[in-house]
């Protein structure tokens, strides 16, 4: 249950109550800020090497490369003010040619700039007034070869730089430390060929890698090579994989980019060398409040733009920009939000184990709604974010426990009987687990123990978007390490269901996270009703249980042999006899295993036998999952426990309607 103010708590449970729901859209999708990019720039630069960065000032400086063609020359330029009446069309050729690849970074007033010529050098230009004016270039080493298709460098807010480049199969990183240039040092992986690599500090250096596998695939992976942060300084974490291809598939990966305004935010180029063969830039970005290191990013999402090079990624202030050397691009970063709260003429709520949803009726007689999505109201649009919050008028005011999130899918005018309102109509995270669909092949513990169920959960819901927080957990949800396998094609509700299905746990959606509960039997409380807090009415069903016998078979591959255990409800045997079922999962390779999902399962199936509902005056806390008291005596019930699996809310002025109906089972 949501931990609620004194004040709060005392106004739910009194006599007479003065209902205040509080109802908010925003421009954030899965709590994270929706960036709508608006092209400024549209020129006829050709598509090859380019970067950009942007100073303490603001200004935007952007450098490219020219084809071969024109002898790889290397151009910068410098935006004073970006903005949607900026010339992007002026560069300044640096007299330097034969420049294969290009990066550049920047801090406070300091801006550099790193390319690596076609005889190996490899070069440091810097400026120290925001890039209005250049030092001349420093030659800091020789690369191996100059087969560099991947460059990228990130300064320490004390002034040091990593540079970072793929040479063929090898990363390398120098670091500039006190104003000195280190040696170039190679990482510890073994990998195919690389093709891209960005990079941002925050604690660490943390690095977003496109490039093939030691087998062959085509890979795009996370890395943090350590400062202390979470990974110890000189030290390189394990590559993580974020998406896949086959060596003999017509899919690739290379170009990437990545900053950090709010979250990490990457950008990268996937090829298709089938037919109506593309370059496209696709982005993503990690999951709200997640580390880099736990590699947990949204699921890549195309760019409307044909390009081999891709699009490099820079911020200030309350904008993003990205650039190519032909066009350049902005969106606001800032998190906007619109009250709806005022207009809210009804409201209604639905809580379910797999599914929520949200109507809200907003009066628009003054024609406040008639243009969603734009001018004083862009932020209620198709895809905006709706934030409820049930609450009172308390002795401190109107107060509101912050609830559930809601996706608003689609909405609608209604004019009649000389009024008008808007209603609008939205989902709440599951639905972004049941739309979604897996593009690539995973698998996880084939051969060894990679990921327990809990690793395999926060990577898939990370994919939809949302952040997995643990209420509660079994044992089984770390301890258990299933061979897994994601399809191309499956749905999200098909995968978590399916890893749900491995351990006693439970999910539930709260706002943007996607929350754990193993309901034990032996949870406690979250709230009494009956009592202080009324029930207007109430329905309580026993049933028989769907099954009260389990054969569960696993195999035991030292042995080679299958194994088998049953799960008994004696009690419900001996008034109905046996009702059988069968579970089989080649995952189970122990007796202990066997046992442990055979209680569980039949556990489930204990509580599915107790339910009804209770229709009581709005708890402001309450979620999913919790267990509650209830006294009834005309039911003959004295503080029986139940847990919450439903719950749907009603907020309705014109009828003084603001009640809760909580569907209930056993716990």
């Amino acid at each position: 249950m949501r931990q609620l103010s004194s004040t709060l708590l005392a106004a739910q449970k009194e006599a007479s109550r003065t209902p205040y729901v509080k109802v908010e859209a925003s421009n954030k999708h899965a709590g994270v800020v929706r960036l709508r990019w608006e092209r400024l720039y549209s020129g006829a630069e050709d598509d090859y090497y380019h970067a950009a960065t942007m100073p303490g000032d603001g200004s935007l400086v952007r450098v490219r490369v020219t084809p071969p063609s024109d002898s790889r020359k290397l151009y910068r330029q410098r935006v004073a003010a970006p903005n949607p009446q900026s010339d992007f069309s002026q560069w300044v050729y640096t007299s330097q040619y034969n420049a294969v690849i290009v990066a550049s970074c920047s801090l406070g007033a300091e801006v550099s700039i790193f390319w690596i010529k076609s005889n190996r050098e490899l070069y440091h230009l810097k400026s120290s007034d925001y890039g209005a004016s250049w030092a001349s270039p420093q030659l800091l080493t020789y690369t191996p070869t100059t087969a560099i298709n991947g460059i990228a460098a990130a300064y320490k807010p004390n002034g040091d730089i990593a540079l970072f480049f793929a040479d063929q199969a090898t990363l390398y990183v120098m670091k500039r430390t006190s104003n000195s240039w280190g040696s170039k040092v190679a990482w510890d992986k073994t990998t195919g060929d690389l093709s891209g690599v960005a990079a941002v500090y925050d604690g660490d250096w943390n690095l977003f890698i496109t490039g093939r596998d030691s087998g062959g695939d085509y890979k795009l992976w996370s890395l943090v090579y350590g400062d202390g942060g979470e990974v110890a300084a000189g030290s390189w974490s394990g590559l993580k994989e974020f998406a896949s291809a086959p060596s003999d598939g017509d899919f690739e990966y290379r170009a990437a980019f990545m900053a950090k305004p709010d979250v990490y935010r990457g950008f990268f180029i996937e090829k298709f060398n089938g037919n109506e063969s593309y370059n496209r830039p696709f982005w993503s970005h990690s999951v709200a409040e997640s580390k880099f290191i736990d590699n947990l990013w949204h699921e890549p999402v195309p760019f409307n733009l044909s390009s081999q090079y891709g699009l490099a990624i820079a911020h200030h202030g309350d904008y993003g920009w990205l650039s190519a050397p032909y066009g350049v691009w902005r969106a606001k970063l800032a998190a906007e939000s619109l009250d709806l709260s005022a207009d809210v003429l009804s409201l209604k709520e639905e809580l379910a184990p797999t599914m929520g949803s949200l109507s809200v009726e907003l009066s628009n007689d003054d024609s406040k709604y008639s243009a969603p999505g734009e001018g004083d109201i862009s932020v209620l649009d198709i895809g905006c974010q709706l934030d409820f919050s049930p609450g009172y008028v308390t002795a401190q005011g109107n107060e509101a426990s912050p609830g559930p999130a809601f996706i608003l899918e689609s909405y609608e005018h209604i004019s009649a009987g000389g009024k008008a309102s808007l209603v609008l109509h939205a989902s709440d995270g599951w639905s972004l687990i049941e739309n979604w669909r897996a593009r690539h092949q995973f698998r996880w513990n084939k051969q060894s123990e990679e990921m327990s169920v809990k690793e395999i959960l926060a990577f898939v819901l990370a994919r939809i978007g949302l952040k997995l927080e643990v209420k509660s957990q079994s044992s089984a949800l770390t301890s258990d390490y299933p061979d897994f396998a994601i399809n191309p094609g499956n749905s999200g509700g098909g995968v978590i269901r399916r890893l749900l299905s491995f351990v006693p746990d439970v999910l539930f959606i709260e706002g943007n996270t996607a929350c754990v509960v193993n309901p034990s039997a032996d949870d406690s409380s979250d709230y009494a009703y009956g009592s202080a807090h009324a029930v207007f009415e109430g329905k309580y069903t026993a049933k028989a249980r769907g099954l009260n016998r389990l054969q569960v078979e696993g195999y035991d591959p030292t042995e080679d042999e299958p194994i088998v255990v049953d799960a008994f409800a004696w009690e419900e045997i001996e008034r109905l006899y046996d009702r059988l079922g069968r579970l089989e999962d080649k995952n189970i390779d122990s007796v202990a295993g066997a046992e442990e999902r055979g209680e569980s399962y039949m556990r489930g199936v204990e509580m599915a036998a107790v339910n009804g509902a209770i229709l009581v005056p709005v708890n402001c806390g309450q979620q999913l999952y919790d267990v509650v008291d209830i006294t009834d005596s005309r039911a003959g019930l004295e503080a029986a426990k139940r847990r919450v699996n439903g719950l749907t809310l009603v907020y309705s002025p014109r009828r003084g309607d603001y009640r809760q109906r909580l569907l209930l089972g056993g716990v």
